[in-house]
């Protein structure tokens, strides 16, 4: 039951809108329709991930003034108070970051899901009216086979990720007293993030790690999104200083 209902809600529509742009690409070029197809799901998804990152911009800018009020000796209870009409002040959620990413990680999941899937056009999941594409070639741009692993879309998987870590905004550090445990996990964290974790996906990508063989086709979704994000942030960033006023 849960099965039919990804299938119809979202692996099915993104598999077709994969194979209506194949369809009018010049040549078929699946690794061009993977490409499009990831920058289109972002667009759509842009205005919730950008709200997402808007918000633990927020958080990061009202981390002095968090910090304050922890500082101040007073109750539990008045903490609590002054805290929420802080976030009440400048209509802050903590929590609405983590909301929109929940919202998001079915639809990037199904998309991954299409991609790390054989991408067969002739599995009965195409719609009544949709037709199987005339050609179909899985060599991106000429050069590169997304139907198999790729070492060098692997390593720009791996260095995509690094700089898209590397652009992400510090999470917001109230209530960690420096030096504390709390400091030193935060810290580990951000380092895992933009060093251990692209070394991970190289390897995931461009290796049989345990025994899983991803396509060329998942490496080239990951950076699509990668770069799509990194130029997401960039675009936060310059908006950040209007933020700063409005706070």
């Amino acid at each position: 039951m849960l099965s039919n209902i990804w299938d119809v809600v979202l692996y099915q529509p993104l598999l077709n809108a994969l194979a209506a742009l194949v369809s009018v690409i010049p040549g078929g070029d699946v690794g061009i329709a993977v490409v499009i197809l990831t920058i289109l799901v972002k667009i759509i998804l842009f205005p919730l991930s950008q709200r997402s990152i808007e918000s633990q911009a927020k958080m990061t800018l009202l981390a002095p003034e968090l910090n304050k009020i922890k500082a101040s000796g007073v109750s539990k209870e008045e903490q609590a108070r002054l805290t929420f009409e802080l976030y009440k002040k400048h209509k802050a959620n903590p929590f609405s970051g983590c909301l929109l990413v929940l919202i998001q990680i079915p639809i990037i999941f199904a998309l991954y899901y299409v991609f790390s899937r054989e991408i067969n056009f002739g599995s009965g999941l195409l719609y009544s009216f949709m037709h199987v594409p005339e050609q179909i070639n899985m060599m991106f741009l000429g050069l590169i086979d997304i139907s198999q692993k790729s070492f060098i879309l692997a390593v720009l998987a791996g260095a995509s990720q690094y700089f898209q870590a590397l652009f992400m905004p510090k999470p917001a550090s109230s209530g960690i007293t420096p030096g504390s445990f709390g400091e030193s996990f935060s810290k580990s964290m951000n380092m895992q993030m933009k060093y251990i974790f692209p070394f991970v996906i190289f390897v995931f990508l461009g290796t049989n790690w345990f025994g899983v063989s991803l396509s060329g086709a998942v490496a080239l979704y990951w950076i699509t999104g990668n770069v799509f994000m990194i130029g997401q942030q960039i675009y936060v960033d310059k908006k950040r200083e209007d933020l700063v006023i409005k706070l």
